[in-house]
């Protein structure tokens, strides 16, 4: 599985130092290993939320993505309250 990137979601993870970038690539990582393999979604905490899957970086860290053909395309990372601030302004938008 292909792993992509949104010009959203790498404004997103400026200014991070690169031990939470590292963390970062990890999780997106171990997502592409879980998709389609529930037995491994609970390890990364893979839930879907609406048009989005959401996995956790760290406890309070969430990425989400979308699954694209063949590829995980991230569009967001934040914290749970910021992951929640950005579903509720796409639900706005439409």
């Amino acid at each position: 599985m292909n792993l992509e990137t949104t010009a959203s979601f790498r404004r997103c993870l400026r200014g991070f130092p690169d031990e939470r970038m590292e963390s970062i690539l990890s999780a997106m990582r171990a997502a592409a290993a879980a998709y389609g393999r529930p037995h491994l979604h609970t390890g990364i905490g893979l839930r879907i939320i609406g048009d989005f899957i959401e996995c956790r970086d760290a406890l309070d860290y969430r990425l989400l993505f979308q699954r694209d053909r063949g590829s995980l395309v991230f569009r967001f990372y934040g914290t749970h309250d910021e992951v929640r601030a950005f579903l509720r302004n796409r639900r706005s938008l439409r």
